[in-house]
């Protein structure tokens, strides 16, 4: 058996400014991609493709911003070389010079940056990335109220306040104000684990900025394979085989059960009626044709087994929360953005980004 992918090291700079929502903001969703998605589906266990360790000066444990107590996992002298390294928001007025007090985070993030790793800054975290001079003759994002400062104190740098998310150069990313920093984090996992684990990520913590019903972001948490083989079977052929009119009927026959004993035993394995798992299985592959494609609602429909779409418009609404069509225009971009992000990472093409998983 092939020994796993390294997972990807995301040091996430800690300082007694920090604010614990972002910074444990970012741990929690880099450590539970992959992870969390499984464990909501009954599938086996998965752990992130990303590690992501606190770093800060020190190694012992201090108090953030907030009155959070962090302890980190490293000291800057200690950390292992990160493929990732983020700057989370720093609670500091606009203006204040911060060079002279982070001095020895300046110089780290700078030497993590020539060493090849990629820097983010999250909002106000700007303020100690720019002291690095790497965003010298770039464009530069932070949160609205810190730009006009910044724009006097790093002048070769062109701020835009206006902007959630900036690629500065290379190797760097920047989100803007407040929860701006959903995208950031989106948009590192798009590009060193792909766009799909992006989305669920997204789902899972309901990241949109929009008025969604979080009913949108559900999937399919019941029904996963079940560990009855004869049933098992039946769900894997029910995927593959969309367009069949009589997809219940069908798998009663696979099975060689008579119907109302393999009803009964579909539901006590996988916890949904079979016909209320094929129209799940159905709205959950439309979704992602919503998500990525520009293909007629119509045409989704056909495509996954609805010959009448009023009928599959009428489902999707019903199980969703939204029509199809207003489903595109809420994931549909962020999909297509998180594709143009995904890129390839530093170092090469990412090990992850080929992967998909089942649904």
């Amino acid at each position: 058996m092939a020994d796993s992918p390294a997972p990807i090291t995301v040091a996430l700079l800690a300082t007694p400014d920090s604010t614990a929502s972002t910074l444990f903001g970012f741990l929690d969703c880099l450590a539970g991609t992959r992870r969390d998605w499984s464990f909501l589906h009954g599938e086996a266990e998965a752990t992130s493709p990303f590690r992501p360790l606190l770093v800060s000066r020190q190694v012992e444990a201090f108090t953030a911003a907030n009155g959070v107590r962090i302890t980190p996992d490293a000291a800057l002298a200690d950390c292992p070389a990160p493929q990732v390294l983020c700057i989370t928001d720093l609670a500091v007025p606009p203006g204040e010079p911060v060079a002279q007090r982070y001095g020895a985070e300046v110089r780290w993030v700078r030497e993590a940056h020539a060493a090849g790793a990629l820097v983010a800054s999250a909002c106000s975290g700007a303020v100690l990335l720019a002291c690095t001079g790497l965003l010298d003759g770039l464009e530069a994002t932070s949160h609205w109220a810190y730009c006009d400062a910044l724009q006097r104190q790093h002048p070769r740098t062109r701020w835009h306040p206006e902007r959630g998310l900036v690629a500065a150069g290379e190797r760097i990313l920047m989100a803007g104000s407040g929860v701006a920093w959903h995208l950031l984090v989106l948009a590192l996992i798009a590009r060193f684990a792909g766009p799909q684990e992006a989305m669920r990520v997204a789902r899972i913590n309901l990241m949109d900025p929009g008025q969604t019903p979080p009913v949108a972001y559900a999937s399919l948490t019941r029904g996963g394979c079940a560990a009855d083989p004869l049933v098992a079977r039946c769900q894997a052929w029910v995927a593959m085989n969309y367009a069949c009119e009589s997809p219940v009927g069908q798998m009663v026959a696979l099975s060689g059960l008579a119907e109302r004993t393999f009803k009964r035993r579909f539901t006590l394995a996988t916890g949904m009626a079979p016909l209320e798992y094929v129209h799940t299985l159905r709205l959950e592959e439309a979704k992602q044709m919503l998500e990525s494609g520009d293909a007629p609602v119509e045409a989704v429909a056909l495509e996954v087994g609805y010959q009448d779409a009023s009928f599959f418009g009428r489902l999707f609404r019903r199980h969703v929360g939204l029509t199809p069509a207003q489903y595109r225009r809420r994931f549909g971009p962020l999909s297509r953005r998180l594709h143009e992000l995904q890129g390839p990472p530093p170092g090469g093409p990412s090990p992850f980004s080929s992967r998909t998983l089942p649904p």
